[in-house]
């Protein structure tokens, strides 16, 4: 029995450690994993030759190196009770997704690109893991199948979002910066909630420490878009808002092309 150590240098964000987890459950070969995501590591105890593994992760594009690799007596493969766990990701996900419908409705109401994107960084978190509690028992292959169409999906809504932008770029656009303000200020409270709910729970396990790592990204673009209303209502401007949304719908197209990856 081996146990490797893997650097993985874009793992950010527990939605990323599902991807990967997602991805190497096809081989047979791997008993247990272990992430830190903060550290961006993950260790595999496993059978056989650790590329085969190194292998499976180099289409996911999150720059994975093999860091060491050793022989271990470990015997134990036992996993934590995941029952609460998957209790507070139900949880979360259903914040995201719901946030998502808000933020989308009022950014189109208040013609704000910052909250449209914003709004599509929330359906992405919540897709993965719609994804993950879908898949749960289901074959590789109708896994595969949906993280495909998933990760197709976020492209197009992407590729819109981002032509949108540019067109306001080019003609203008008059975004309302008190809604801009307001609703993110109502997700922002939404992600110190999720914050809450992870603290007691955060302590046992890296997944879920993780989680607790993303929510608080989430908070600070939460904190991104308010300053970016501020500014479009002192200047006058809507270049705040369209540089926000710009930076906000990269993350959504680069988590769809990670989840396509895994589909491959």
């Amino acid at each position: 029995m081996n146990k490797t150590t893997f650097t993985i240098s874009k793992m950010d964000c527990p939605s990323e450690e599902r991807i990967i987890r997602m991805k190497l459950e096809e081989l047979t070969s791997i008993k247990k994993l272990e992430f830190n995501i903060s550290e961006r590591t993950m260790i595999a105890i496993h059978d056989g030759d650790a590329n085969q593994i190194l292998s499976a992760l180099q289409p996911l594009n999150f720059g994975t190196t093999l860091r060491d690799t050793q022989e271990t007596e470990t015997t134990n493969f036992s996993t934590e009770d995941s029952g609460e766990e998957g209790r507070v990701l139900r949880i979360l996900m259903a914040i995201n997704a719901g946030m998502f419908v808000i933020e989308l409705f009022f950014g189109i109401w208040a013609e704000s690109m910052g909250l449209i994107s914003d709004s599509f960084d929330m359906f992405a978190d919540a897709s993965v893991y719609m994804i993950s509690l879908y898949a749960v028992g289901k074959s590789v292959q109708l896994k595969k199948r949906s993280a495909k169409v998933n990760g197709y999906f976020q492209i197009v809504l992407g590729v819109g979002i981002l032509f949108e932008t540019l067109r306001r770029f080019l003609y203008g656009s008059d975004p309302e910066p008190s809604y801009m303000i307001i609703v993110s200020i109502v997700a922002l409270t939404a992600n110190v909630y999720c914050l809450n709910l992870l603290s007691g729970h955060k302590q046992r396990g890296i997944h879920m420490k993780a989680s607790f790592i993303c929510s608080s990204t989430d908070v600070v673009a939460n904190v991104g878009v308010i300053i970016a209303g501020l500014l479009v209502m002192l200047t006058q401007s809507s270049i705040p808002d369209l540089v926000i949304g710009l930076v906000v719908v990269g993350f959504v197209l680069k988590g769809a092309a990670s989840i396509l990856a895994l589909a491959k």
